[in-house]
């Protein structure tokens, strides 16, 4: 499926999407990008029954040494099923800040905007399942992800998820939904 537009507004239709894919693979994980837990916590009231793994930025993402999650929101997923994971995006890492410094390209940043011709909730979900692969949340199956661009979902594809020293074994299966306009 394809929205119009990206963005929050098409949040509720992307999980439910998400949801009835996964359902009809068989697929018991979900991996979503969450920032402050709004995504986080609708995916948690759709997703019965499967594991839900919700994936935030690093600390010090937009201030040093500050989560954007809010610890409270953090504990109240947790004590809901979630495993939250914070960690450095996967495409960026520490590139960014060298490409900051001294310029240039670099092949991680390469990777992203090539991810970004699906658009940037695509390249999100793709992200998010290596971060979340790297933290040892995942069991290795395919998973459903869901990403989207700037705050909600607007994204979210079938994969075979592969940590980040791996990164080329990762396939997508399916795009389930996403922007057609982005």
């Amino acid at each position: 499926m394809f929205f119009d537009a990206p963005g929050r507004e098409n949040t509720d239709r992307t999980l439910e999407l998400a949801l009835e894919r996964g359902k009809a693979l068989g697929i018991g994980e979900v991996v979503v990008a969450s920032t402050k837990g709004d995504t986080a916590i609708k995916a948690l009231e759709r997703f019965n029954g499967f594991k839900v793994v919700v994936v935030t930025y690093h600390c010090g993402f937009k201030e040093p040494f500050r989560s954007v999650m809010p610890d409270g929101v953090r504990k109240a997923l947790m004590e809901r099923g979630a495993t939250v994971v914070s960690a450095t995006h996967a495409l960026s890492g520490v590139e960014r800040s060298v490409a900051k410094k001294y310029s240039g390209v670099y092949p991680a940043l390469l990777i992203a905007d090539t991810l970004r011709l699906f658009g940037q909730g695509v390249k999100v979900a793709v992200e998010i399942s290596i971060m979340a692969a790297d933290a040892g949340a995942l069991s290795g199956g395919d998973i459903i992800a869901v990403g989207g661009t700037g705050r909600g979902a607007d994204a979210a594809v079938v994969l075979k998820p592969a940590n980040q020293s791996d990164m080329f074994d990762i396939r997508v299966r399916e795009i389930i939904c996403k922007p057609r306009d982005f």
